[in-house]
C-alpha cells in the first residue's frame, strides 16, 4: 500500500480509502470488511451520517477494537449542508454517539451541490460556525466537503478557503473536474476521488467492447491506475460491500507511477475509438449549450450517448439516465425527452451538433425504470 500527505491536513493516507456506504446489508460484513482492508493496509474509513446505518455498524467494529491503534486510522464521516449551526451541531454529536468516537479526524459538509448551499457554509451563523467550534473543541480535526454540485459551484467553495480536502467526482470517463482538481493542488488541499469503479462507469462489470478496448489491462485497473499515476490526488474511494471486493483495487495499491507507454498507448485507442465512432456527433464536453430553458442538463446527456456510442456502455448509461428527475441537487436536470426543440442551445454550440435530435437519441437509448441513489 503507498500513502500521501493529504493536503494541509497533513494526514498520511493510503492511496485507497475505505467507504462505507455498501455496507448497509449486513453489520458481519461491515466487520470482516473493516478488518481487512485494515490489514491489507488502508487507514482510512470514509462514512456519512445519511448512509442508513453505516456510522452505527463502524462505530460497533471501532468499540470492538481493531488491530492497530486509533491513533494510526483516519476516520471520516459527512453530514449535509444546513442553514444554521444549531443543527450542524446536533449532527455532530450524533455522528460522534454513533461512531462511538471521541473525535473524527475528518468531518466533510456532504453534498455542497447549490449556491444555496454554499451561502449556507458562508453565513455568519450557518453550519460552519458549529463545526469550528467542534474543531476548537478537539472533536473534529479537519474540515473538507464533498460535491455532485457543478464546477462552478466547486470552484467557488474551494476559492472560500474554509476547506482542507475536498471528495470530488473526477475519472478518466469524466474528466469535467479537472479544473477542481488543480485549483485544490494549488490551495494544498487533499483530493478524495469518490466513487471511480461505479460511478466512474460501472467498470466491475464492463460491457465486452471496452474490455476489448482496454486490453491488455482491465477498464476499471485503466481507471485506478489513470487517477493513482496523478500526484495532484491522495485518495480513491472504494466501496466493497463485502472483503472480497477488495481484491481487485488493492492488487494495484501500489502502482502509483507515472503511466507506462503501453497504458498511455490504450487511452489514445479509447480516445480514437470515440472520434471514429461518433464523428459529427461528438460532444466535446464544452458545456456552453447551457443554460437550457427547460433544465435539460444537455452535456452529461450527451456524455453517456457518447460512451454508449463509442464503448457500449449502455448498462451505465441507463443506470445514470434513470436518475435524472429522481435524485434533486445530487443529479440535477431533466431527462432529454422534455426538449421541445427551441433551438435555444444551437448557436452557442461550436461543433453545430443538431443537440435536440442527439437529446432524443440518447433517451430511446438510455430510458429505462427510475434509479435512485443507494442510500437515499
Amino acid at each position: 500500500m503507498r500513502y500521501r500527505r493529504f493536503g494541509k491536513t497533513n494526514l498520511p493516507l493510503s492511496v485507497f480509502s475505505l467507504g462505507t456506504m455498501r455496507c448497509l446489508a449486513c453489520e458481519e460484513d461491515t466487520y470482516q470488511t473493516v478488518h481487512q482492508a485494515i490489514a491489507q493496509g488502508i487507514n482510512h474509513l470514509e462514512t456519512a451520517s445519511g448512509y442508513g446505518k453505516s456510522e452505527q455498524y463502524l462505530g460497533n467494529v471501532l468499540k470492538a477494537g481493531l488491530s492497530v491503534p486509533r491513533e494510526q486510522i483516519y476516520i471520516t464521516t459527512k453530514l449535509p449542508p444546513v442553514p444554521n449551526g444549531e443543527t450542524m451541531r446536533q449532527g455532530i454529536e450524533e455522528s460522534l454517539i454513533r461512531l462511538n468516537l471521541d473525535y473524527l479526524d475528518c468531518l466533510a459538509i456532504h453534498g455542497l451541490n447549490t449556491w444555496e448551499h454554499l451561502d449556507w457554509v458562508q453565513a455568519r451563523d450557518g453550519c460552519m460556525s458549529a463545526v469550528m467550534e467542534a474543531i476548537a473543541q478537539g472533536r473534529v480535526r479537519h474540515v473538507g466537503f464533498s460535491t455532485h454540485g457543478s464546477l462552478d459551484v466547486i470552484l467557488a467553495a474551494i476559492n472560500t478557503d474554509l476547506f482542507e480536502f475536498v471528495n470530488l467526482h473526477y475519472y478518466y470517463f469524466f474528466q469535467r473536474n479537472a479544473a477542481a482538481v488543480e485549483l485544490a493542488q494549488q490551495k494544498d488541499m487533499g483530493v478524495f476521488i469518490i466513487s471511480p469503479a461505479d460511478k466512474g462507469g460501472r467498470l466491475y462489470t464492463p460491457p465486452p467492447a471496452l474490455k476489448d478496448l482496454c486490453h491488455p489491462f482491465s477498464p476499471l485497473e485503466l481507471n485506478y491506475r489513470f487517477l493513482l499515476s496523478d500526484p495532484r490526488i491522495t485518495t480513491l474511494s472504494v466501496g466493497p460491500a463485502n472483503p472480497g471486493e477488495l481484491t481487485e483495487p488493492l492488487s494495484i495499491a501500489e502502482c502509483d507511477a507515472s503511466l507506462t507507454l503501453i497504458e498511455l498507448e490504450v487511452l489514445e485507442r479509447l480516445q480514437t475509438q470515440m472520434v471514429d465512432t461518433l464523428s459529427t456527433d461528438l460532444c466535446s464536453q464544452c458545456y456552453a449549450c447551457l443554460p437550457c430553458p427547460e433544465n435539460i442538463n444537455i452535456p452529461e446527456i450527451l456524455r453517456l450517448r457518447n460512451l454508449d456510442v463509442a464503448y457500449n456502455m449502455t448498462e451505465y448509461g441507463k443506470y445514470r439516465y434513470g436518475m435524472f428527475e429522481v435524485a434533486g441537487h445530487w443529479f440535477p436536470g431533466v431527462k432529454g425527452n422534455r426538449c421541445t426543440s427551441c433551438g435555444d442551445c444551437l448557436p452557442r454550440c461550436p461543433q453545430q451538433l443538431d443537440i435536440p435530435a442527439l437529446c432524443h437519441d440518447t433517451h430511446q437509448r438510455l430510458s429505462g425504470p427510475e434509479g435512485r441513489r443507494l442510500w437515499g
